[in-house]
């Protein structure tokens, strides 16, 4: 029963974030518990502690005696969650070019043809594997730093990672062939290992 019960809430609070970081609960909009039971079929307790982690995120704001509401956004914290994400993946992925072996080349050049191949899909039109595309996308950034040696750094640049997906998300459009270029040359520099190549990945993770 304990696990089934695990299982809800790692559910609940799944869904709940992605209909966050892809806009369907609105940046600033009240999080009203009765009609998320309705709407995720959790309980009142369930949705508490998961909103209540969601705020430890810093996706959701709980406000005393007002409630939950879904973080606003602002022009100066996607600034700032930018620049602290470019600050700990170049970090880890220096790290991970200099510890990485030939099965860290192997996962980053599978997770590249994973999202190369959803990209392929959405320049050609097909908009409806966002999630996909997310994961992917995900998924590729993590290989790239996963060889860092750090759970911390890790668990850190995911965070950071998602409150970007979120503004990319509500304000930013896909940019396309350029994004699928700069990805492929993300992973030849990566595989290269140079000092040349650290510095290319620097310049293509701020801009």
């Amino acid at each position: 029963m304990t696990k089934s019960l695990n299982a809800v809430g790692a559910s609940t609070y799944q869904s709940i974030k992605r209909d966050i970081i892809f806009g369907d609960l609105a940046p600033a909009s009240k999080l009203k518990l009765e009609t998320l039971r309705k709407n995720y079929n959790a309980s009142m307790s369930t949705l508490r502690e998961t909103l209540n982690r969601l705020a430890s995120e810093g996706f959701v704001d709980a406000l005393d005696q007002r409630g939950f509401f879904v973080t606003p956004i602002s022009k100066e914290d996607l600034i700032e969650v930018a620049n602290l994400r470019v600050l700990l993946e170049c970090h880890a992925l220096k790290l991970s070019i200099d510890n990485g072996d030939t099965d860290w080349e192997g996962n980053l050049v599978s997770a590249h043809h994973k999202l190369s191949s959803m990209e392929q899909k959405m320049l050609s039109g097909d908009d409806t594997h966002k999630e996909d595309w997310k994961r992917y996308d995900w998924e590729f950034h993590l290989a790239l730093i996963e060889a860092c040696g750090s759970r911390n750094l890790i668990s850190l640049h995911s965070v950071l990672y998602d409150k970007y997906l979120r503004y990319q998300m509500l304000m930013l459009t896909h940019r396309g062939q350029e994004a699928a270029d700069e990805h492929k040359q993300m992973l030849e520099a990566a595989l290269d290992r140079n000092v040349e190549a650290r510095a290319y990945l620097s310049r293509v993770l701020n801009g």
